[in-house]
């Protein structure tokens, strides 16, 4: 094993914990399929199988990624940006439509869901931007709007089929804008005029149902439907089937689970394997199983925080932070839409869910981190190496 460790450079704890929660990934998304194959056919092997390519792909490019030197990143930032926007707009007129979302370009038989690339995309432009633009911060010519307008145009343009990764991606930007120190009376005026446009904006489409957008009454059910249940629990059951088979699931595990294999109501619940995958996973595992899956993520972003942190880098530093925040919030939106506490949205969790563009990129977000930590390395072994001779040449 010490023999294949030493290729892996960077965080050796990040490693551990990845390459943990991807097979262990195996395991669950072999269990959690049975209501894919009843709705889609083929059998639990099969399914296992295409996780499996996405496993190996996924850590391919984690691995070749965290051997790039750290410069390249920066280089192509806003490259990747434009190319981010192409995809999305691709995607807005040819893209496959699933579970009435058009959200998914199909690439040699693959769908490839292209928020996914946005995302990631977005996050290094924007970092490249807070140091480019840093001392003009202050003039909303020079500064406050070349920053601000990335994150909406990236934002508008995934917010038409994907509300939640909007809203997600849209709060990761505006935390990093907090960590850069953005002037926050500039802040505070861009959040209200985004308020008052998110008021016109439901005024609009409750004003003229026949110009709606294909997704605003998903949106508006899901949220009305938690509002419904947290004031009667017993309201709305069969609207809201598949919220409520996630809570039986979760008090149906218990403390210790039912056992791998074992879990009934995985077969009721949609997207088991995915957006629903905590639920599914506490009703075999259990709820302290469950405690120890998101102390594993909060350890993974302290690691992340860590480099970030100790590069001396300030484009590494915004990244690094943004995709630790990412990685978090995601799991931690998995996690609160399985216990009821937030409207169904379509966040599975990180390295643990079936296998697909999500598994890709987030492998892509963890090798640009390790390649951070590798060259903080390098540059520690040499001034490292530098003192040990300045201290031979004393002597």
């Amino acid at each position: 094993m010490r023999y294949y460790l030493k290729y892996l450079k960077g965080d050796a704890q990040i490693w551990m914990i990845v390459i943990l929660l991807m097979s262990f990934s195996l395991l669950t998304v072999y269990s959690f399929v049975p209501i894919l194959v009843r709705i889609e056919g083929g059998s639990p092997s099969y399914y296992l199988g295409k996780h499996l390519v996405y496993v190996l792909l996924g850590f391919a490019c984690m691995f070749t990624v965290h051997r790039i030197q750290t410069k390249y990143f920066n280089q192509i930032s806003q490259f990747v940006y434009y190319l981010a926007i192409a995809l999305l707009v691709f995607t807005i007129f040819f893209g496959v439509k699933v579970n009435g979302a058009e959200r998914w370009i199909r690439v040699f038989g693959l769908t490839f869901q292209s928020s996914d690339f946005a995302k990631l995309a977005l996050l290094m432009y924007l970092s490249k931007l807070l140091v480019k633009k840093e001392k003009l911060l202050d003039d909303w010519k020079g500064g406050v709007i070349p920053v601000i307008a990335p994150i909406f145009i990236i934002c508008l343009l995934i917010l038409k089929d994907n509300l939640s990764t909007a809203l997600m991606l849209f709060s990761i930007s505006f935390m990093l804008l907090f960590i850069a120190r953005f002037p926050w009376r500039k802040l505070f005026l861009i959040m209200l005029s985004i308020f008052a446009s998110m008021l016109m904006f439901i005024s609009v489409q409750e004003a003229f149902p026949d110009t709606q957008l294909s997704r605003y009454q998903t949106w508006k059910a899901r949220i009305v439907r938690l509002w419904e249940q947290k004031q009667d629990p017993g309201a709305s059951k069969i609207e809201n089937a598949q919220a409520n088979n996630a809570k039986l699931a979760i008090f149906n595990g218990s403390l210790i689970g039912q056992g791998v294999g074992d879990g009934r109501l995985k077969s009721y619940i949609p997207e088991a394997y995915a957006d629903f995958y905590f639920a599914s996973f506490i009703e075999e595992f259990g709820l302290l199983s469950g405690f120890v899956l998101a102390f594993t993520y909060i350890i993974l972003l302290l690691r992340i925080f860590r480099i970030a942190f100790k590069t001396e880098v300030l484009f590494e530093s915004y990244l690094c932070l943004g995709i630790g925040i990412h990685l978090l919030m995601q799991a931690s939106i998995n996690m609160l839409v399985c216990v009821g506490f937030v409207p169904v949205t379509g966040q599975n969790m990180p390295f643990l869910a079936m296998g697909g563009s999500a598994l890709i990129m987030a492998c892509v977000s963890i090798g640009i981190v390790q390649s951070i930590a590798r060259n903080n390395n390098k540059l520690t072994a040499t001034a490292t190496s530098f003192d040990y001779n300045e201290d031979e040449k004393t002597d």
